[in-house]
């Protein structure tokens, strides 16, 4: 919109003379303005910007128009005053060069200032000198600028000091919005804002409380931020610890061990091996280390700022690997229901041991109990399952060693178990049946010569007769045969169905009662 082309105060004839007067009137005969009103453009002006007063629904019978400043129509607060007709501009006691009025009334402020803010009040007068008056209103708000974060302490110490944060702005009229880590303020008891949100208070700092902390300024037509605030927060040292794990290393290994421990500023390190003083380092390392290395390995940190100190102690074992051990048995091969003893021999000390069966550890069955300090396997009864291949593992904590496997046999008893006997008794028990059937076959012997004439006839018959004797030859050799497979019918039968001990006993006895007899005859 452009400024109207007339100059202020381009002249003043009768017409204007009046409309003056009658704008000074504070009551007249009033016209209807339900329609006219005033607005702001924009509604929130920035200090230094340009702004309107712009007036809509303004009367075509509008004669003149006269612009006020503050709540109260008075010649002081008087701005400017339009003559529509002629479009003469009279400024009044509150113009101050910066306000352009336009034709249809809107009032313009130029490089508008904070002073600026505040009500107006703009006056239409009719071509009846009949008047109205319509409120207006400008917000004027500065531009921001960047704001910074300062801080109560700088280094405080955790658990010990509360830090008060302040959020320093130029501008006093504008919000504050506080972010930690780049986000809203969590919902803490130990997070405390002031009414204004100017200063947050970190009561009981922490590690955890570091930041980075932004401040925002805002008003309603600017907004900055401040740059990341980090709190120097002192902790530690928190207890060391050493690394590796491990506390058990082979003879001849090399030792190398670290300790490390959370603290601000960093911490210092020391070392302790059994209690004598190392040089001070976070490392410590000792090569192809000896049985003398053993012992208690002490770590300690020192945090000159918190004056706190912490240690850590670690237990060293060095321990030689350990040789293979020795396993027996009180009997390899056994018999059912029999019992047996294991026995793992090492010749190293402070080792454990492991026993296998057939290659996997073994499950020890209730017919089984291992010693104190299981170097004795004891199985009692045996089994035929307790059959197969035994090994024992001998172990430290850097090292184990297996034995060579021990097999044992079990052997079913089934064949004593049937006869009742002992091995001996049997052996006697096949003698005397062997003994019976030679006995028998003498007998035999003898009946068969007694019938056929005895020896003598025989021997004559042998002397005389050749084929006589011959043919009493083939019958002996017959005879002989038939005695033959009798004895070992005999002999097996007995061998394979022993009789019972008490046919078994009787049987040399009556073994020797057949004999006596046959001597006697």
């Amino acid at each position: 919109m452009e400024p109207p082309s007339a100059s202020p105060r381009a002249g003043r004839g009768p017409w204007q003379e009046l409309l003056l007067a009658v704008s000074l009137l504070t009551s007249w005969n009033p016209l209807t303005t339900a329609q006219v009103t005033v607005e702001s453009v924009p509604p929130n002006a920035a200090e230094g910007k340009d702004a309107l007063l712009r007036v809509l629904n303004l009367p075509g019978d509008t004669a003149g128009l006269t612009w006020f400043r503050g709540e109260i129509v008075a010649p002081v607060h008087q701005i400017v005053l339009y003559v529509v007709d002629t479009r003469v501009i009279v400024p009044g006691p509150a113009y101050s060069g910066r306000e352009i009025i336009y034709p249809n009334g809107s009032l313009l402020f130029q490089n508008i200032t904070l002073k600026d803010t505040g009500s107006y009040i703009l006056q239409i007068i009719n071509q009846k000198f009949e008047t109205a008056l319509v409120p207006g209103q400008l917000r004027v708000f500065p531009e921001l600028h960047k704001p910074s974060i300062t801080s109560n302490n700088s280094n405080p110490v955790e658990n010990v000091d509360s830090v008060v944060l302040t959020c320093e702005s130029q501008t006093q009229s504008t919000s504050c919005l506080w972010s930690v880590n780049s986000k809203s303020l969590p919902d803490s008891p130990r997070l405390e804002l002031s009414l204004d949100n100017r200063t947050l208070t970190v009561h009981g700092v922490t590690r955890n409380d570091t930041g980075p902390y932004e401040c925002e300024t805002r008003n309603p037509v600017s907004a900055d931020r401040s740059d990341p605030f980090t709190l120097n927060v002192l902790y530690g040292p928190d207890t060391p610890t050493i690394s590796p794990p491990d506390s058990y290393y082979r003879l001849g290994a090399n030792l190398s061990l670290s300790c490390r421990t959370a603290s601000n500023p960093p911490a210092q390190y020391s070392w302790l091996i059994n209690g004598r003083p190392q040089p001070s380092t976070q490392e410590l390392f000792i090569p192809n280390i000896t049985a003398k290395n053993s012992g208690s390995y002490t770590c300690s940190v020192y945090n000159n700022a918190t004056r706190l100190n912490k240690t850590t102690v670690k237990t060293i074992t060095v321990s030689e690997p350990v040789s293979q051990p020795l396993l027996t048995a009180s009997n390899t091969t056994v018999t059912k229901d029999d019992s047996v003893v294991l026995t793992c021999s090492s010749n190293n000390t402070g080792v454990s041991i492991q026993w296998f069966f057939n290659g996997q550890i073994l499950t020890l069955t209730d017919r089984m109990k291992l010693s104190q300090d299981n170097s004795t396997l004891t199985i009692d009864p045996v089994r035929k399952e307790d059959a197969g291949k035994y090994q024992c593992e001998v172990s430290n904590p850097v090292s184990s060693n297996k034995s060579d496997p021990v097999r044992l046999d079990v052997e079913d008893d089934s064949t004593e178990q049937s006869s009742g006997l002992p091995p001996g008794a049997i052996a006697g028990i096949v003698i005397g049946v062997v003994a019976g059937v030679a006995v028998i076959a003498a007998l035999v012997y003898l009946q068969y010569f007694r019938k056929t004439g005895g020896a003598s006839d025989l021997r004559d018959v042998t002397e005389h007769k050749p084929s006589a004797s011959n043919h009493s030859q083939d019958q002996s050799d017959n005879l002989s045969n038939k005695i033959e497979e009798v004895a070992y019918s005999s002999l097996n039968f007995n061998v394979q169905e022993p009789k019972k001990s008490t046919s078994a006993s009787s049987s040399p006895a009556a073994t020797e009662t057949v004999y006596s007899e046959v001597q006697k005859k």
